[in-house]
């Protein structure tokens, strides 16, 4: 392994670590008082300012915006506005869903988008979208129905996580679709594409601009001298690190290493959020549940094997949820 594909995968490693960090970012945030539609204002607002503020001072910088057409830039504030869907269920969720549970639910959406693939995109070979959809829905049934019955979250919780890997999912079709597959695939081998700093830069923007806008439209108490002190460092974390590094660290690492391997090396996510959580929030999945985990992870591992998925393809991600 050369040098640039070491650093390509330290990259990714880091990536995953942030996007998997941004559920334990939020529990502090919500024991403050903070609820999940405040916190993804200012998660998607300071995203967004760090986002711009990198693009300024890249060479590239706004000159790689001036070269986009019309076109390109509505289309990339549209799927960030389309993003709101799978970020607002999962932190939403995650009000009353352990940290730990919901890193291992939502991490089904490759296997989702695999099947969507088989009709709307570059589709896998054989029967393995559904082996891998398969492995996955296995894998959420155990570590679901282990839950103990009396520590279960609610079921209102349960389903808005549930629905974020769906729409998620949607929304890669749809960015994969709407960009042009053939580009993406082009540029996931190395070829020179849109930039991905301004692609991050304008899409965090819409994101946060709807959360903005919705939440002073129903007198959620998101202005800075309504946010408890307690809730800032969790708030800037979240951000920060599992917004801004984290996107920024997936493509420099894709860049160097190609998105399938990439997507590959960042299924380490989930395992990292249950270790943290295990360790700073007391979080712990039971062994049914733990094979469940292995389970989703298989499916995820199987989705990406083959380059031809729009899973592999295209990875791009706001956060994580």
């Amino acid at each position: 392994m050369d040098r640039r594909q070491a650093v390509g995968f330290l990259l990714v490693v880091v990536s995953a670590a942030a996007f998997g960090s941004g559920a334990l970012f939020a529990k502090p945030v919500y024991a403050a008082g903070v609820d999940w539609h405040t916190l993804s204002a200012w998660r998607f607002g300071i995203g967004a300012v760090l986002s711009w503020a990198w693009v300024l001072v890249r060479a590239r910088g706004i000159g790689s915006l001036r070269s986009w057409s019309r076109r390109r830039v509505v289309i990339t504030l549209a799927l960030g506005l389309l993003y709101v869907g799978n970020s607002g269920t999962y932190f939403a969720g995650l009000e009353t869903v352990p940290a730990s549970l919901a890193a291992l639910i939502v991490y089904i959406y490759p296997a989702i988008v695999a099947v969507l693939a088989l009709r709307f995109g570059r589709r896998l070979e054989g029967r393995r979208a559904w082996a891998a959809l398969g492995l996955a829905l296995a894998g959420v049934t155990l570590t679901v129905g282990a839950i103990d019955q009396r520590t279960a979250p609610p079921l209102a919780g349960l389903a808005l996580i549930a629905a974020s890997p769906v729409i998620y999912a949607v929304w890669i079709v749809l960015a994969a679709r709407l960009s042009g597959e053939r580009r993406v695939a082009a540029a996931s081998e190395g070829a020179r594409g849109a930039d991905a700093a301004v692609v991050t830069a304008l899409m965090t923007s819409a994101t946060a601009v709807a959360y903005w806008a919705s939440a002073l439209a129903v007198g959620r108490p998101v202005l800075p001298a309504e946010i408890p002190a307690a809730a800032w460092p969790g708030l800037l974390g979240v951000g920060a690190v599992s917004t801004f590094v984290a996107i920024q660290a997936f493509y420099a690492g894709a860049q160097r290493v190609g998105a399938a391997r990439a997507a590959l090396v960042s299924t380490i996510e989930p395992v990292y959020t249950i270790g943290l959580a295990a360790l700073l929030l007391g979080e712990v999945l039971g062994p049914v549940q733990m094979v469940g985990g292995a389970l989703i992870l298989a499916g995820v591992v199987l989705s990406q094997a083959t380059p031809g998925a729009i899973g592999t393809r295209l990875r791009v991600r706001i956060a994580d949820e």
